[in-house]
């Protein structure tokens, strides 16, 4: 048995329901003294097999629309075209734009795949779906740009949940299912800017999906279709899983969230490791204090 199948398991004799505070990866409460943290969060991280609803729409058809819970994201302190000139909104501005600049940059663009941008962590919990939710939310609000998210944690789909939305095929199912086109699974939002691809139908040999050739094209589509869209990928930790190892080599730009005095530097050089020297990899600083006097910390306390 292996150690998510155990974890699993433990986890359900377990399960407590912890509240949705700022971070909507549902951290850890994690002790260090005696604890290995890698193991703690595969117990968080045991896979989530909810059935979905069969939604199909025939190929060719537009894409649904989803209304996209603002009023909820504005509560749980995140990025929202009316939200304002709120703190996080004025830290993903800043954020956002080398990840644009080197998106469109000349002599990478779409051959490269550099509109293509993976957000992960090493460990469950340090806030990497906050971060591509925001990310994109604040991509989206730009003047020039579409932005597509793309639900990618195929193990623990979080991003349909967070949005108020309801799930539906998605990613897992194309792969799946050449007969359904891109179009026919992803969703147009109340966000005019910003499109969703759910993660769809959990399935055993995802890991394999994501590496095959069909998914590699389907990558090489996505980037070329619209050059002037940047796609965000909330993929899985990178410690947690072996997903995560496989999207990043087809990735253009990686952003790692690194969680504030928790993430431990050995946790951080290991999931360096694992995506290689190659990649152009950006981390970002999580939950942390808000300094005396700069008004536009986090400030998550």
């Amino acid at each position: 048995m292996s150690i998510i199948e155990k974890a699993a398991g433990r986890l359900d004799r377990n399960k407590v329901d912890k509240p949705l505070v700022h971070d909507i990866d549902n951290p850890l409460a994690r002790d260090f003294g005696h604890h290995d943290p890698v193991m703690e969060a595969a117990v968080a991280y045991a896979p989530q097999h909810e059935p979905m609803p069969d939604m199909r729409q025939p190929s060719g058809q537009p894409s649904r629309r989803v209304e996209i819970n603002l009023e909820q994201l504005h509560r749980l302190g995140m990025v929202t075209p009316e939200g304002g000139r709120t703190p996080v909104a004025e830290e993903f501005r800043m954020i956002k734009r080398p990840l644009i600049k080197h998106a469109l940059s000349k002599g990478g663009g779409v051959e490269r795949h550099n509109n293509l941008i993976m957000v992960t962590s090493a460990l469950p919990g340090e806030g990497k779906t906050f971060c591509a939710i925001n990310l994109a939310m604040s991509i989206a609000m730009e003047m020039d740009h579409t932005v597509l998210l793309v639900d990618a944690d195929v193990a623990r789909p979080s991003v349909p949940r967070y949005l108020g939305i309801e799930a539906t095929e998605g990613l897992m199912d194309v792969l799946l299912n050449d007969k359904l086109d891109l179009s026919d699974v992803m969703l147009r939002t109340n966000v005019d800017t910003l499109r969703i691809l759910p993660a769809g139908q959990p399935h055993k040999n995802s890991t394999e999906l994501l590496a095959s050739l069909s998914m590699s094209n389907l990558l090489d589509d996505i980037a070329r279709r619209y050059p002037d869209r940047i796609v965000i990928f909330d993929s899985p930790p990178l410690l947690m899983t072996t997903e995560a190892k496989v999207l990043a080599s087809h990735m253009g730009q990686i952003v790692m969230v690194v969680e504030a005095e928790t993430t431990t530097q050995h946790a951080v050089k290991d999931a360096l490791r694992q995506l290689g020297s190659d990649n152009n990899v950006s981390l970002v600083y999580n939950k942390t204090k808000a300094f005396s006097g700069n008004s536009y910390g986090y400030g998550y306390n």
